[in-house]
């Protein structure tokens, strides 16, 4: 058994989240046939902000999930509010969206965590929410250029990237790897769980009805209404959303095969004292960097810290990844002792072709919003707000995205049955470039 192996059969198999989130009853299955106005399939930031809008424009909503509030991306995210999509510049924006959605969705991405922070506060959600702002740090001198010249052309538009250097960089990071560094004063950071939940609870508070333990199956059209089943039991409802991301099955055909899984790993420690946590994003910020699988980091309110990277299935649902967490912290903040660990966990992103959220009405009474791409904590919310509004008999054409046909993507599985292989080149790449 190596190092890496060895410290990793002492931590926790657990999200910190669900630590340190405020205590929510356990959600209970469907128990009875139903019928309502919306269905809404997933019970993560996608959902729980459509279901939040839904019913307090007086709709009867019911959300299901497979687990539990937040049991998917939402409650095993990195928790970062990062105000933009990961398009690298805007012309390939231009080019995903085409000219009459391109500001609309520009404006959105750029004000999503300004939205996200204004919600939280109308709602008086308790979910340690931070706008403290996003150091994306540079990996290598090729990378500061590429990064530099993207933001430029995103100031255009209202980005407001500010750049740091050498000193700077250092002290606001904690990290002695980075040099150099994109700043966005926008971002942030808040506990994901804890969102979802105070979410659900708003959402209940204005009339939603939220099921767990519950997963929506044997989806049909019959007589102008959808019926399913759930937890054994048949729901009837006017209008379906499906908003399941990178947890998406087969519910509806097709969809699932649009976008392609990632697996995000994360690690966290106890609190620290002074000594270890000290010189680490002492302003708190949150920060990543532009390595092509990237390194993501926060300081908890009470000196946690959170450290991840992009991982991989394997077989009989085991992921790999977290040996490559504690070998990347040991360089980037190298104050963390290695024993100092006591949570990993993953969940499953949603990747795109074209690196922009997908909206699609596939049929009558059917919408489906996913792909987030990394940026989901701001952009699923946007999503369910949009789907919300689009369920309430919004223009199509005047939303901030295209409705779009549901496409599969090339050569899927492929990259999913390769991945394992295909992270292991990319990590060499990178650190042949990071040193």
């Amino acid at each position: 058994m190596d190092l890496q192996t060895n410290r990793l059969s002492t931590i926790e198999d657990k999200p910190l989240w669900s630590v340190t989130a405020p205590e929510r009853p356990a959600g209970t299955p469907l128990n009875t046939d139903l019928t309502c106005d919306i269905a809404i399939a997933g019970a993560g930031f996608t959902g729980l902000r459509a279901a939040l809008a839904l019913a307090e424009a007086g709709c009867k909503v019911a959300v299901f999930d497979l687990g539990d509030v937040g049991f998917g991306a939402a409650g095993r995210s990195g928790g970062q509010v990062n105000p933009m999509l990961p398009v690298a510049r805007p012309g390939e924006l231009l080019e995903a969206v085409g000219g009459t959605y391109f500001e609309r969705m520009a404006e959105v991405s750029l004000g999503s965590a300004d939205e996200l922070f204004d919600l939280v506060r109308r709602y008086d959600i308790d979910c340690d929410a931070r706008q403290h702002g996003w150091i994306r740090a540079d990996h290598s001198p090729a990378a500061c250029e590429l990064a530099r010249a993207a933001a430029r052309d995103w100031n255009r538009f209202g980005a407001g990237f500010e750049f740091i250097d050498g000193d700077d960089v250092k002290r606001m990071t904690g990290s002695p790897r980075y040099s150099s560094a994109t700043f966005s004063g926008k971002g942030g950071a808040v506990q994901p769980l804890a969102l979802a939940r105070g979410l659900a609870k708003a959402a209940e508070q204005a009339g939603a009805i939220i099921y767990a333990h519950s997963a929506v199956s044997d989806l049909k059209r019959v007589d102008q209404r959808w019926i399913m089943k759930a937890a054994g039991h048949q729901v009837k409802a006017d209008k379906v959303l499906l908003a399941t991301n990178g947890y998406t099955d087969e519910l509806y055909t097709g969809l699932k095969n649009s976008v392609l899984p990632l697996t995000p790993v994360q690690i966290a420690t106890g609190p620290l004292d002074e000594e270890e946590i000290g010189p680490i994003l002492p302003d708190g910020q949150t920060i990543s960097d532009t390595r092509r699988l990237i390194m993501y980091a926060r300081r908890e309110p009470n000196n946690r810290f959170v450290f991840g990277g992009i991982g991989f299935q394997k077989l009989l649902d085991r992921v790999g990844g977290h040996k490559w967490l504690l070998k990347d912290v040991a360089r980037v903040f190298p104050s963390i002792r290695p024993g100092s660990w006591r949570f990993r966990w993953s969940g499953r992103i949603a990747i795109t072709t074209d690196k922009v959220p997908h909206f699609h009405e596939p049929a009558p009474g059917i919408l489906a919003g996913l792909g987030y791409n990394g940026r989901g904590v701001a952009m699923s919310l946007v999503m369910g707000r949009i789907l919300a509004e689009r369920a309430l008999g919004a223009d199509p054409h005047l939303l901030p995205f295209p409705v779009t046909p549901i496409r599969r993507m090339a050569f899927r599985d492929i990259q999913t049955i390769g991945a394992g292989a295909a992270m292991r080149f990319l990590r060499f790449r990178d650190n042949m470039e990071f040193g």
